[in-house]
């Protein structure tokens, strides 16, 4: 590439990896950033579960993506769906066909529920991966209130029984924000409700809660959320989900109007539609630098990708990690254009944490 020639990079995805790229690219000589996002907007994942327990706005996790990137004139954000990608290219072409062709291409779409064929999660649970999930599960967590109020007899049928699917941060994060809501909050907002009916409970197959974390946190996160009043099933799955009802797999039916679903996590559908091989979670295997084997041109970071750790374990879907091999992709485009070799990916853990309520929370 001559040197007055200015590479486009075209950056699919407006989340953590996404912002972290056009945000190490921003107000660099050479280099000109299209970033394209569904909604226009970068969203703060990890306080999502505080958006559905209303104790945040959506508002104050939303984040516009032109305003963010208005001082630096070699970044457009655009507000526009990436339906399939062509690595050879590389180009991706938009929801309304439009192609947009680039020198570089970083597919950062994130990822979608992983519903693992459960019968009837994909139609009656709410998945708790985006802003309009999170405003979807709180105004549905109000409406069951005000219905319970005007009609008692519906909490026998479930409607105050709230089921969060996935032991996961998101799930039990999700769990002790609700258990909260209905015991500390929801009884000044209906004082003549008997919210002493109100449940909250949380399933998972595995046999703690909060997995990756070590023994003592398991201990420590399960007393906290039964403390709240949140009942832990655990050592069960959700076999099959209906519009008032819970079947777990030790044959017992919850009775519930809200499930929750925390349960996993899959690639965006962008990544089956990129021409790139994808490996477990049908997320693109990338190689150590972050590019796609074969497509030196192309990055694929955050969760829709595989990257490999220290052990050659993939990393786990995090927003820190999403961030970071943002930046460091940032980085190996800059080195790439200076003719300098690309670097392969460091990942610097600075720990994990979760948040149980308000007043508890475990990190490592």
């Amino acid at each position: 590439m001559s040197d007055h020639q200015t590479a486009h990079v075209v950056i699919a995805g407006g989340g953590f990896a996404g912002v972290a790229c056009a945000r190490r690219l921003a107000g660099q000589p050479g280099v000109r950033v299209t970033l394209l996002d569904r909604n226009g907007y970068h969203q703060f994942q990890p306080l999502l579960y505080q958006v559905a327990t209303a104790e945040l706005t959506p508002d104050d996790i939303r984040f516009g993506l032109e305003a963010m990137f208005a001082k630096h004139d070699n970044v457009e954000a655009r507000t526009a769906e990436v339906v399939t990608a062509d690595p050879a290219a590389p180009a991706v072409t938009l929801a309304g066909g439009e192609v947009v062709d680039g020198d570089v291409l970083v597919l950062a779409a994130g990822s979608q529920p992983n519903f693992f064929h459960t019968p009837g999660a994909d139609r009656f649970t709410f998945p708790l991966y985006s802003l309009e999930d999170a405003e979807r599960v709180r105004s549905r967590v109000l409406q069951l209130f005000q219905d319970a109020s005007a009609k008692p007899e519906l909490v026998d049928e479930g409607a105050l029984t709230f089921v969060v699917v996935g032991a996961g941060a998101t799930g039990v994060e999700t769990a002790g924000a609700l258990a909260e809501l209905v015991h500390d909050v929801m009884p000044h907002v209906h004082p003549h409700l008997a919210v002493a009916g109100a449940r909250v409970i949380l399933v998972d197959l595995g046999h703690a809660v909060l997995g990756p974390f070590s023994d003592e946190a398991h201990g420590y996160a399960a007393k906290q959320l039964q403390r709240r009043g949140v009942q832990l099933r655990l050592g069960t799955s959700a076999k099959e989900i209906g519009p008032g009802h819970v079947t777990l797999s030790d044959g017992t039916t919850i009775r519930t109007h809200l499930t929750v679903w925390g349960g996993g996590l899959m690639a965006a559908p962008l990544a089956a539609g990129s021409g790139c091989s994808q490996g477990r979670g049908g997320r693109i295997d990338v190689e150590p630098d972050l590019t796609v084997e074969g497509f030196p041109s192309v990055y694929a970071l955050g969760d829709v990708a595989n990257i490999p750790g220290a052990d050659d374990q993939p990393l786990p879907q995090l927003g820190s990690v999403a961030q970071q091999a943002g930046d460091w992709a940032g980085r190996n485009i800059l080195a790439d254009l200076k003719g300098e070799g690309r670097q392969p990916f460091r990942y610097h853990d600075k720990g994990i944490m979760a948040m149980i309520g308000r007043k508890a929370a475990v990190a490592e």
